[in-house]
């Protein structure tokens, strides 16, 4: 396996710029994973990664070698596309073995590899079937073999689980996960799904149009995002966010209510700021958080409520704007229901109005 670097990765197209000039160390055996919303980058970074894509400027280096001008051939990675990119008039065994054979390796090692990464796969049972015979996970596991078989230094996934539904996307992240615990690669992965960057990564890397805004741990990034983008763009539901002025250790939001400034930031007296709470840190009262020195409450009229199983998604007013809260132990809510709910401060955010960063912590 092999660490990889970005430095100054450019990609414009005439005077469009596309990518400007990010920087990114991916360790020997990590599970990078870039994400954020269509056209921020992502896959155009993934794709000069793997050499389908001419980079404008800047360094992309994998292990020791610097591989700007080689062709993808000559890298040693794998990529694992959107599409599985299947031959279908091969069968799974013949797809597997495919780019060992083009390779021109002997027949001996072409079957030993493929027969491991059948194995890995659980794909031992379905050698002898063509991909039209195959359900969508299948041929994403195929894809992924085909990968396995070549030992590559780097694995690239391009948003590989998109085409696939709710069930079966869950699956083939656990399947994903325990390819790579089980192989200790490398892997640089894109998605537009944050559950699955959550749920996969080892650190994620959050792009918005060609730029990197935060790279973190899972964690890191959901407990202390850089920006509102991240705030609202990592975690579902997104955070709230209120706006208001900070006046006497408060913040004041529109409708005059008052929220303490969480403890651990601070701000200037009459700043404007925005407020940020998770659907996870608001819950009415008696529904799971404790009461505490850090806690206060407020009174919300409940305009929409989504039972799911275990909890209820709230929707609700505050200073007019609508707010996302848990229940816990739910019960059935009436329409226009006011409720008094905690809010969980030491867990809540607060920005920069006018740049959207977050404030300094205290």
């Amino acid at each position: 396996m092999a660490q990889v670097h970005l430095r100054n990765l450019i990609k414009a197209y005439g005077a469009l710029q596309v990518v400007h000039a990010i920087n990114l160390d991916i360790a020997d055996g990590e599970f990078v994973v870039l994400v954020g919303p269509s056209g921020c980058g992502k896959s155009t970074t993934l794709r000069m990664i793997a050499g389908l894509e001419d980079i404008s400027g800047g360094e992309i280096a994998i292990g020791e070698r610097v591989v700007n001008d080689l062709p993808p051939r000559d890298r040693n990675i794998s990529m694992v596309f959107q599409n599985y990119a299947l031959y279908p008039h091969m069968t799974v065994r013949e797809n597997l073995g495919f780019s060992l054979k083009i390779a021109k390796r002997p027949q001996a090692d072409i079957d030993v590899a493929v027969n491991k990464a059948a194995d890995i796969l659980s794909l031992t049972p379905l050698m002898d079937r063509r991909p039209a015979a195959l359900s969508g996970g299948q041929r994403q596991r195929v894809a992924m073999g085909r990968a396995i078989v070549r030992h590559p230094e780097v694995f690239l996934f391009d948003e590989p689980l998109s085409n696939l539904d709710a069930k079966l996307r869950t699956q083939m992240r656990v399947e994903i996960k325990k390819l790579h615990q089980r192989l200790g690669s490398t892997i640089v992965y894109v998605t537009h799904d944050q559950v699955e960057a959550m749920t996969l990564a080892d650190r994620i890397v959050i792009m918005r149009d060609g730029h990197i805004e935060q790279v973190g741990t899972p964690i890191e990034v959901f407990d202390n995002p850089v920006n509102t983008f991240v705030a609202t763009f990592i975690g579902s539901p997104p955070m709230n966010l209120l706006e208001g002025r900070v006046d006497q250790g408060a913040v004041v939001l529109t409708d005059g209510s008052r929220l303490p400034i969480p403890p651990r930031y601070t701000a200037a007296q009459g700043a404007a700021v925005t407020y940020g709470i998770r659907a996870d840190n608001i819950m009415p009262v008696g529904h799971a958080l404790p009461a505490g020195d850090h806690i206060a409450t407020v009174d919300m009229a409940v305009t929409l409520s989504e039972p799911l199983g275990t909890e209820t998604l709230l929707f609700a007013e505050l200073a007019g704007t609508e707010v996302q809260a848990k229940m816990l132990n739910p019960r059935p809510v009436r329409g226009r229901e006011t409720m008094t709910f905690q809010i969980a401060l030491d867990k809540c955010h607060l920005f920069d109005a006018a740049t959207g960063s977050a404030l300094r912590r205290a």
